[in-house]
């Protein structure tokens, strides 16, 4: 089964004062098989993080389609779809992790990721057992878990942005640099999520700069080159 299919995407910028646009992706197709894991890397520019943004629709894309198969709504196109259909993608079936925490103020560390469950529907209590098990899961020091992430390390930030997302267990998960500034041993606790969430079936596209975190973990992997993306590469897909 299709999960995702993007035909003929393409995506630029126009930067208005200066009568200049500039293009970000040239037209390309993607399809992801549902419980694949599909990587892309590439350099800094190249467009990476523009497709990610454009599947979760924080852009739209200046042609093409982004099919996805939705639990909810059935085969959407998600360059189409309206900003109620899309809020509710984004809280039940479609996550997004960035290397960037942007979060409510005065909402502790705990209440955040309990907070993700709650708005899916999930009853009081087991959110609030579920928050602490990825909390601990992320190994986020208990002292913390009732504080304001503002005053948090980047890696602390990034843990709990990477927590918010996963404790949902959505259909389908971006990841845009997950593993950005974190040591080692925080980078082995999202390889592990992530193992785990492929094995319940989530479906998963994600953006890397570290080749050897990939290693062995995806199914494709597609390098992207001056806005297109090109053939998969060897040595670091899941031969599983």
């Amino acid at each position: 089964m299709t999960m995702l299919e993007i035909k003929g995407f393409g995506k630029s910028f126009t930067i208005h004062h200066l009568h200049k646009t500039i293009p970000a992706v040239s037209p390309i197709d993607l399809k992801v098989e549902a419980g694949e894991f599909v990587g892309i890397v590439g350099k800094s520019g190249s467009g990476k993080s523009t497709i990610l943004k454009s599947i979760y629709r924080t852009y739209l894309p200046y042609t093409g389609e982004i099919n996805y198969s939705s639990a909810h709504f059935g085969t959407i196109d998600l360059s189409k779809a309206t900003e109620r259909q899309m809020l509710y993608l984004r809280k039940n079936e479609i996550g997004y992790v960035s290397q960037f925490l942007n979060v409510m103020p005065r909402t502790s560390c705990r209440q955040l990721v309990q907070n993700a469950l709650l708005e899916m529907g999930e009853p009081k209590e087991s959110a609030k057992h579920q928050a602490e098990e990825a909390l601990q899961h992320f190994e986020m020091d208990p002292a913390l878990w009732d504080s304001y992430p503002k005053t948090f390390s980047g890696g602390e930030k990034l843990r709990l942005n990477i927590a918010m997302a996963t404790v949902k267990k959505p259909k389908l998960l971006l990841l845009d640099e997950p593993t950005a500034s974190l040591d080692h041993h925080s980078k082995i606790k999202v390889r592990e999520m992530i193992e785990k969430l492929k094995r319940q079936g989530t479906t998963l596209v994600g953006i890397f700069h570290d080749i050897e975190f990939m290693e062995g973990l995806c199914d494709k992997v597609f390098d992207m080159k001056d806005g297109q993306l090109a053939s998969s590469l060897e040595g670091v897909v899941n031969e599983g």
